[in-house]
């Protein structure tokens, strides 16, 4: 399968499980309707409708497009890593119990993870 080109910091991210520094996404404050997809694939990840201020530095998310998103333990024992169902990128980490949403579910993905389609009028 072949990916779409990724910058240095991208490939650091998604390809190595790098994380991006807080508050610096381009995807934070981003309040726009339309669609997250994964930056290397273009799989449909997350929908605007699902997105909330979760204010820990990352875009956050409560649920994901049913099917878009795996979990993975992470190497540390103590989280769970996310990463696109289709080709396996790193998006982040996925905590639960934390009573931010009714869903009780929090989705703390990286921006540079992420392409984002704006939703046509």
């Amino acid at each position: 399968m072949e990916y779409n080109a990724l910058t240095p910091e991208e490939e650091r991210v998604i390809l190595y499980k790098g994380t991006e520094r807080p508050f610096t996404g381009s995807f934070l404050n981003n309040h726009a309707q339309g669609l997250y997809v994964c930056k290397r694939c273009d799989n449909p990840l997350y929908t605007s409708e699902t997105k909330f201020e979760s204010h820990c530095g990352w875009p956050s998310f409560d649920d994901e497009i049913p099917g878009a998103v795996r979990r993975v333990p992470d190497a540390d024992g103590r989280r769970v890593e996310i990463v696109c169902a289709n080709c396996g990128a790193h998006l982040g980490h996925v905590f639960e119990g934390e009573y931010l949403t009714p869903k009780n579910v929090r989705h703390c993905v990286n921006s540079v993870s992420m392409k984002f389609v704006p939703k046509e009028s």
